[in-house]
C-alpha cells in the first residue's frame, strides 16, 4: 500500500499495466487514489506521476504575486518544484482555510508527457520543467480502472475550477464515485510567463 512507502518520506511509482483484476483479457489503468477535503476522493494515473512526497511545510517557500493556490516553491533534488493546493485550484475548500494543524504536506509530483512538452515549448519557462507538485490531504492506495468506465459526470455535480483538469467520474461496483484528473491538463493549466514572471 501506499501508506507503507511513505513511511520513509516518499515512494516511487509502479508506472505498468496490468489486466484489470477480476476481469480477464481485459487491460486496465493504474491509478493513485487520494484524498482532497470536502470529502472528496479523486484519482490519478500513475503514468503521469513520479512520487509522492512528504514535505515538512516550513520547506516550501511562498513566492508573492501569484495565482492563491500556488503555495510556493520546494527544493525537489536539486530542481525548483512549484507547488499546488490541488484542491484549491480545482474550486474546493483551500489549505489556508482548513482548521487542520499539520507539520508535513503529502505532494504528488507530476509530470507531462513528451509529446505535451513538444507542444508547448514556448512556454516551458512556466516550471523551467514540466513536472508540478500537487498538494493533497492523504494518499490512499491504487486503483485498477477500465477506461472505459470512465464517464461524464452530471453537470450539476463540477465546479467550474474543475472542468478543464477533469477526465471524467468513475462509478465502483460499490457505488462510490471517484473524481478522475488529467495531471497534463493540470500541468497545461498553470500560468504562462507573461502572466507572471515568477514562473
Amino acid at each position: 500500500m501506499v501508506s507503507e512507502f511513505l513511511s520513509g518520506g516518499t515512494f516511487l511509482v509502479d508506472q505498468a499495466q496490468n489486466p484489470t483484476p477480476g476481469r480477464p483479457g481485459v487491460l486496465g489503468q493504474q491509478f493513485l487514489r487520494f484524498d482532497l477535503f470536502d470529502e472528496t476522493t479523486a484519482l490519478l494515473p500513475v503514468h503521469q506521476m513520479t512520487e509522492v512526497l512528504s514535505i515538512p511545510v516550513s520547506q516550501i517557500v511562498p513566492i508573492p504575486h501569484l495565482p492563491a493556490w500556488v503555495m510556493g516553491v520546494y527544493n525537489w533534488r536539486g530542481d525548483i518544484l512549484w507547488m499546488v493546493d490541488l484542491a484549491h485550484l480545482i474550486g474546493l475548500t483551500p489549505l489556508y482555510q482548513q482548521s487542520i494543524s499539520r507539520s508535513t504536506y503529502t505532494a504528488i509530483v507530476i509530470h507531462g508527457s513528451q509529446e505535451l512538452l513538444g507542444r508547448q515549448r514556448a512556454a516551458s519557462q512556466i516550471t523551467g520543467r514540466k513536472i508540478l507538485g500537487l498538494v493533497v490531504n492523504q494518499v490512499e492506495d491504487m486503483e485498477w480502472c477500465d477506461p472505459n468506465f470512465i464517464q461524464s459526470p452530471p453537470q450539476s455535480t463540477v465546479t467550474p475550477e474543475l472542468v478543464p483538469f477533469l477526465r471524467g467520474y468513475w462509478l465502483k461496483p460499490n457505488g462510490e464515485m471517484l473524481v478522475v484528473l488529467d495531471g497534463e491538463a493540470i500541468i497545461a493549466g498553470m500560468p504562462k510567463p507573461d502572466v507572471s514572471t515568477a514562473f
